[in-house]
């Protein structure tokens, strides 16, 4: 059972899909920080990040593990520093070489078959999971958007600038609608649901209540 979740960056699709995946008893899948661990892992290595061939073996190379919340790049905690500023500016060149992203869906696509999974990313209900029984595209407004990255950001110690938040996400979001492969977009089936002025309550009962019904369906 794959319950897919898509949306653009900061529409809280990473604090909402790990609730509904609890309250669901399912596995939680970040794919996103499956991109920024070979990011992170690109950037220590000082490869150029425009040469394709070389972050396709980084991609190959590495070992990439979960638990709960963590994030493992062999054996090593690199939860905290896949989420910092510069790693963010760089996963668009990973995001973009084809033959990562090839990688990275095959490693989704085995790791959610080893049981029921709500995968959340840029193309799960599009790309890596398209015959996903249920499809959601989490939205929300620019500056609602913009407010919930400073609040992440400001929370883990990292102070930014809304503004300068706020256009490196439209910078973001025209390289995720616009790149060749693994693009951002709603499957024609998916359902939309905007995160304005709601709380993280109140959204993961929306989406369980849609999960729910598309199982009564389902059955």
């Amino acid at each position: 059972m794959i319950i897919a979740i898509d949306g653009p960056a900061g529409a809280g699709k990473s604090t909402v899909t790990r609730v509904l995946a609890e309250r669901l008893e399912c596995n939680y899948l970040d794919t996103g920080a499956m991109y920024r661990a070979v990011t992170f892992s690109a950037m220590n290595t000082g490869i150029d990040l425009a040469d394709q061939a070389a972050l396709a073996e980084v991609a190959q190379s590495i070992t990439l593990s979960f638990d709960g919340d963590l994030v493992f790049v062999n054996g090593e905690d690199v939860s905290a520093v896949i989420r910092k500023p510069e790693v963010t500016r760089n996963v668009v060149s990973i995001a973009d070489a084809p033959a990562v992203r090839a990688h990275l869906v095959d490693l989704q696509r085995k790791v959610a078959s080893q049981g029921n999974f709500v995968c959340e990313g840029r193309d799960q209900g599009s790309v890596a999971f398209p015959d996903a029984f249920c499809k959601i595209y989490l939205t929300a407004s620019e500056s609602y958007r913009a407010k919930r990255r400073v609040e992440q950001m400001t929370a883990a110690g990292q102070f930014v600038d809304y503004d300068q938040v706020i256009r490196e996400q439209r910078r973001r979001d025209e390289q995720d609608l616009n790149r060749e492969v693994g693009r951002l977009q709603k499957s024609a089936d998916a359902i939309e649901v905007n995160t304005d002025d709601k709380s993280i309550e109140q959204v993961v009962e929306e989406l369980e209540a849609i999960a729910k019904s598309r199982m009564a369906i389902a059955e």
